[in-house]
């Protein structure tokens, strides 16, 4: 029996477009929050990706602080979380200092939601990728690279330019979802 060994060409191109990949899909909870309105439809509502971004950031929250963040009253945001309990998302516990204190966190489902993301986006941007030579791959990291260090030296990474390149990512996201729906279906088996 013989194994079928990848070329080194092949090896160094599918090396490349990992690369890419990981440039491709490094996507902050901050940068999330903008993308969603152009990407999960359908699946969870805004909201409940907003908690989920929200929790993901900061951690467990008081439901107080919670609300504050969603700019919702405390009413509001139990429903919210109620919702979401009932789905699994999230869960609520008693602050073990002050039993008054109502503590959200995630859930390992919760959490899942932005793993399932990452791997419809993956899937999508490899067969985009899939479409480049060797040379434009190299090139496009090269580009990747030099635009992060770009972002990071004029302070885009600052939150007080954050919502700035949130719009621009928003953007870039709508424009990668349009041209990866047209091009390539999601991955079956995928649950949301």
């Amino acid at each position: 029996m013989t194994l079928n060994t990848p070329e080194p060409e092949q090896e160094a191109r599918a090396h490349l477009t990992d690369e890419l990949l990981d440039e491709l899909t490094t996507w902050q909870p901050r940068e999330r929050m903008s993308a969603f309105k152009s990407w999960l439809r359908g699946s969870l509502s805004l909201i409940h990706l907003h908690v989920l971004t929200v929790l993901e950031a900061e951690g467990s929250l008081p439901m107080s602080h919670l609300a504050e963040s969603l700019d919702v009253s405390v009413a509001s945001a139990t429903g919210i979380v109620t919702r979401m309990e009932e789905r699994g998302l999230v869960q609520r516990e008693h602050d073990e200092a002050d039993r008054r204190i109502v503590m959200v966190s995630l859930t390992d489902a919760g959490r899942n939601v932005f793993r399932e993301l990452e791997q419809v986006r993956r899937f999508g941007l490899r067969k985009l990728l899939g479409q480049l030579s060797a040379e434009e791959l190299a090139g496009f990291l090269t580009g990747l690279r030099a635009m992060k260090a770009a972002r990071t030296s004029l302070g885009h990474d600052d939150p007080s330019t954050a919502a700035q390149h949130e719009q621009a990512m928003a953007s870039h996201v709508a424009l990668l979802r349009a041209h990866t729906l047209a091009h390539a279906g999601p991955p079956t088996g995928r649950s949301r």
